[in-house]
């Protein structure tokens, strides 16, 4: 008979032991689990600082400096970018050509602080202030220009990225330009 309670004791003890091996075993699946979330959190994280940095550089010292060329450091060259007007381009070097004209009439438009800046995944938004003074004729087409007022101009703007492989590969433009002729003095 003590054999039979022994044996049970013994019984009891392997069961109870196996139900808290299984209970520990399903805590650091739970452990490894949250782990890995975290470093993946830890990992987009790091990529979107990465990629905000990478905005900072390219509107403070690319755009601000007209290094056009140094755009293909955020920008692939088949970049799609969409502008205020709702008016688009393709490519990199299209992609120039349309932010050049602002800088023939405002020469010394820069951006030289990013109040916003956030980022999910594989996109990035900016909001940037972009100052500049109509300083120089605005060009209008056909040989005709307007004579610069002097005046100055400080805009909100926004960027939006999606990113791949390191790159913008779509770009989104918003500013206001009838606050902006209004400042230079062309608008109402």
């Amino acid at each position: 008979m003590k054999n039979k309670y022994l044996l049970l004791l013994l019984l009891i003890a392997i069961i109870s032991s196996c139900q808290q091996n299984t209970g520990s075993n399903n805590l650091q699946q739970k452990v490894d689990s949250l782990q890995k979330a975290l470093q993946q959190y830890t990992d987009e994280a790091a990529l979107t600082q990465q990629r905000l940095q990478r905005f900072d550089t390219l509107d403070f010292d690319f755009y601000s400096h007209q290094q056009w060329d140094s755009l293909s450091v955020s920008h692939a060259q088949d970049i799609v970018v969409t502008y205020p007007d709702g008016s688009q381009t393709k490519g990199l070097p299209d992609h120039i050509k349309q932010l050049e004209p602002l800088f023939t009439f405002a020469p010394d438009t820069k951006i030289k602080e990013h109040p916003v800046r956030f980022g999910s995944g594989d996109w990035t938004c900016v909001i940037g202030i972009m100052t500049g003074t109509f300083s120089k004729p605005m060009s209008m087409g056909d040989g005709k220009t307007i004579a610069p007022t002097g005046k100055s101009f400080r805009l909100s703007m926004c960027t939006v990225g999606h990113w791949e492989h390191g790159k913008m590969k779509e770009e989104m433009l918003f500013w206001d330009n009838a606050s902006m002729m209004q400042q230079i003095g062309l608008g109402k």
